[in-house]
């Protein structure tokens, strides 16, 4: 059987998988230059494929379950070795290796492993904005990782985001509070999922992701926010991990994630395992 598994060929990809680790800080590798930590955060969000993670060849998080979020971690420069494997698979049979990932400094970023359009596994780097909001505001952003097509993503049954495509986002400014959301078909009341209460906090960034797949009915939502981001100084800007629980070239929002997350990253490539 021959296991699909995540095929880019960006270094970003190798970082996808060390967000979890709570066993990085017992890692001798050392930053390849000094720059402050990155903080990064990932999104399971491919159903039905639990995995191991291997870090320069030790287990690091085991049964790693789809649905969930980890991180944020504070990740020092350097270069790593990864590898993925089924749960109790040796590296030998990874599903997924990567040699010499680059980890970049000074960074926000949410790493999704998830599925495209067209239901195969896929990898999406987003760049989290994390500039200041003003008072009394939050900021919500919605991403599109699902196997489904366009959709529009409404809060208080008004469109707020419109023909948002796999691989991309939606982001606004709104004032703190409640709002209740869904994601209907692009151009439709057809709803796909929702609606779900969120709790846009001041001074916050609430980022949901639609995951899973449309045909086989595995549409989910999971979240991760970011705080800190008041215009007076209130903390340092981080995240917290909750679910509610393309192939080919990357598919990026807007040319500021691109040109950040392509001068950070070099290329590596993957060396994919197949059954």
């Amino acid at each position: 059987m021959r296991i699909p598994v995540f095929g880019r060929r960006a270094a970003v990809v190798g970082a996808v998988w060390l967000l979890g680790f709570g066993g990085l800080a017992g890692l001798t590798t050392s930053p390849a230059f000094a720059k402050a930590n990155s903080k990064v955060t990932v999104v399971h969000g491919i159903p039905g494929q639990p995995v191991d993670v291997y870090v320069n060849g030790k287990k690091t998080i085991p049964d790693f379950q789809p649905g969930k979020v980890a991180g944020p971690l504070s990740l020092p420069a350097g270069e790593y070795d990864i590898a993925l494997t089924k749960p109790g698979g040796a590296i030998g049979d990874a599903l997924l290796k990567v040699d010499d990932a680059k980890v970049p400094g000074d960074a926000n970023i949410s790493l999704v492993a998830h599925l495209d359009e067209g239901g195969k596994p896929a990898l999406t780097p987003f760049a989290n904005d994390t500039g200041k909001l003003g008072p009394g505001q939050a900021r919500l952003i919605v991403r599109h990782t699902a196997a489904a097509p366009a959709v529009d993503i409404r809060a208080g049954g008004k469109p707020v985001f419109k023909d948002v495509t796999n691989g991309k986002e939606g982001k606004a400014d709104l004032p703190a509070g409640t709002v209740s959301a869904d994601v209907v078909l692009a151009g439709t009341d057809t709803r796909v999922l929702g609606p779900a209460d969120l709790d846009l906090k001041e001074g916050t960034a609430t980022i949901v992701y639609a995951v899973g797949s449309a045909d086989d009915k595995t549409l989910d939502i999971v979240s991760q926010s970011i705080d800190g981001l008041h215009s007076t100084p209130g903390g340092v800007p981080s995240g917290d991990g909750g679910a509610a629980d393309g192939n080919g070239s990357l598919p990026w929002y807007g040319a500021g994630a691109v040109g950040i997350l392509l001068a950070v990253f070099g290329l590596t490539r993957l060396v994919i395992a197949r059954r």
